[in-house]
């Protein structure tokens, strides 16, 4: 028998070595950076940006190896071989280049008839009418005629119980959004987590028509996030929304996120250094004042 100052050593021994293990290991997360406008305010739809900076949040994470792929599509497509998770930050409304041409969207559809997880990005998340039933079964929502996009403010302190959701805390922010999405009857398989609308704000209470994130069970198995915000590479100095979406890509790729939630550490300057240099667009004329007919 094993004395009892040896048997607690041991064990206190072994909840070190557990509580040491990495959260992931040998996690290969893809990131796919959209094509980012040479003339254009800094930081506005950096998508190249935002993935470089993710790719360094992601890594936090031990065991989570992240690469990234620069202009819209690889060169070599065997960079998903493997991949625990795909995420997509790029333009939308058909100018994804994984839906231009048949070959890479029978790619992405392997991916999705699989486990690999899918998370899109603000604009990504907006399919063409052509791709609609793509969008369904991708994302779980289908950006529609009746669907709507713009830019309010919106505060977000409300969030369901869901690991992504562990850690976040409130922020507010006046962001470029999409919402309106048309869900599945019943909301089958989505998990609504964030809402922005301009009515609402940022609250729940604006029902399903303000849903801006959500989760989708695929019907193969695998695991889809999706956040319609992140118009401006400012958005992610907000921890909150920072910690959601690195949490929501761990979690499409199946990673267990920690009970405060995965670490994602960044301030201003280390968020700023991430900026994609751009040519400032020409300054807007002033328009012509009409003369006053009542003089």
């Amino acid at each position: 028998m094993i004395p009892i100052r040896r048997a607690a050593f041991a064990l206190a021994a072994f909840s070190f070595f557990i509580g040491s293990l990495p959260a992931a290991e040998g996690v290969k997360i893809v990131l796919v950076a959209g094509q980012v406008k040479e003339v254009d305010k800094v930081g506005h739809h950096d998508y190249l940006g935002g993935c470089r900076l993710m790719q360094a949040l992601l890594k936090q994470t031990p065991g989570v190896d992240a690469v990234l792929v620069e202009k819209e599509w690889p060169t070599d497509e065997s960079v998903f071989e493997g991949a625990a998770a795909v995420v997509f930050y790029t333009d939308g409304g058909g100018k994804q280049a994984y839906l231009a041409t048949p070959e890479h969207l029978a790619l992405v559809q392997k991916l999705a008839d699989g486990k690999t997880g899918l998370v899109n990005i603000h604009q990504a998340v907006e399919f063409p009418p052509e791709f609609a039933k793509q969008s369904a079964d991708w994302t779980g929502g289908v950006y529609n005629a009746f669907s709507s996009r713009g830019h309010w403010d919106s505060v977000h302190d409300k969030f369901p119980e869901h690991p992504i959701t562990r850690g976040v805390t409130p922020w507010k922010i006046n962001d470029g959004w999409l919402n309106r999405f048309k869900f599945p009857a019943e909301l089958k398989g989505i998990t609504p987590l964030v809402w922005s609308g301009k009515e609402a704000i940022g609250s729940p209470d604006g029902g399903d028509k303000d849903i801006v994130a959500w989760t989708f069970d695929r019907a193969s198995g695998g695991r889809s996030f999706n956040f319609s915000g992140l118009d401006a590479h400012h958005a992610w100095e907000l921890d909150g929304m920072r910690k959601l979406v690195i949490n929501g890509i761990l979690w499409s790729a199946g990673v267990e996120i920690p009970t405060d939630g995965a670490k994602c550490d960044a301030d201003k300057a280390l968020v700023d250094s991430f900026l994609t240099p751009r040519i400032a667009p020409p300054p807007k004329k002033a328009k012509a004042k009409t003369a006053d007919s009542s003089k």
